[in-house]
């Protein structure tokens, strides 16, 4: 699965990005995936391939690239729970300077650089992202509707009472959320949020996970979640990208 070096005109200068796609010359469905807090690294170029491999064009834009290419922090190969505290310090000050209206300036061009591409087909895309980059697919999806079917959040900082209004989403959406982030009483609250909107959605805990437990060079890793991830993720895909590879059922989503 080839992976492709971008760069993306914004309305601050040029996004660092990387896609992968099948190389075959067909033209498949464009997914938007936003990394974690962490950014840009091996996992999230193992996680496109594995997506890409469905039969989609995955596009996976540097969070931060006002602050520098990929990496813009120097990174372990395995982020445990002893580094964790400094490599945050670093971060923390690129995440709060990633404001929203920053991100939803970014989404823009990003969406509208799938239209650029030969490899990707006309409609509406999905989008998905980790931790701090399923708020960013969220922020995305409710704020152009009409260019996202499909929203998936895993792990991410999302809630009824979040800032993000939910009355614009359109697009069919699962929430992976992990244990220790949310309660069974903000979960509610949040599903009554998303009912209130009138989508097609899951949203569930993953039992027994902690934040960031999709991502393998973490000590979060959780690989019965990870499967479960991949399990909502592919039909999802599937069913609001008709004639890809995309694999699972096409069942009508059941809210959770």
């Amino acid at each position: 699965m080839p992976i492709e070096t971008l760069w993306i005109p914004t309305t601050d200068g040029r996004a660092d990005a990387f896609a992968a796609f099948p190389d075959d010359k067909e033209r498949y469905p464009g997914v938007l995936m936003y990394a974690d807090g962490f950014g840009i690294r091996p996992v999230l170029r193992e996680l496109a391939r594995e997506l890409a491999g469905h039969g989609y064009y995955v596009l996976v834009p540097n969070l931060f690239y006002r602050h520098g290419p990929a990496p813009v922090i120097e990174l372990p190969e395995h982020i445990g729970d002893e580094v964790r505290p400094a490599v945050f310090a670093q971060l923390m000050p690129l995440i709060e300077a990633h404001t929203a209206d920053r991100g939803l300036s970014d989404a823009e061009a990003y969406l509208r650089f799938f239209t650029s591409r030969p490899e990707v087909r006309d409609g509406p895309v999905g989008v998905t992202g980790y931790c701090i980059g399923g708020l960013l697919a969220l922020r995305t999806a409710t704020a152009y509707p009409g260019r996202v079917a499909a929203l998936a959040a895993f792990h991410a900082p999302v809630t009824a009472d979040g800032p993000v209004i939910l009355g614009t989403l359109r697009a069919e959406t699962h929430f992976g959320h992990a244990d220790g982030d949310v309660t069974p009483e903000a979960l509610g609250e949040l599903n009554q949020a998303l009912d209130a909107a009138g989508v097609g959605y899951t949203s569930e805990i993953y039992p027994g996970t902690t934040h960031g437990f999709t991502m393998s060079d973490t000590d979060a890793f959780n690989p019965a979640a990870m499967q479960r991830h991949w399990d909502r993720l592919l039909p999802l895909l599937a069913r609001t990208s008709a004639g890809s590879r995309g694999a699972g059922s096409r069942g009508e989503p059941t809210a959770r």
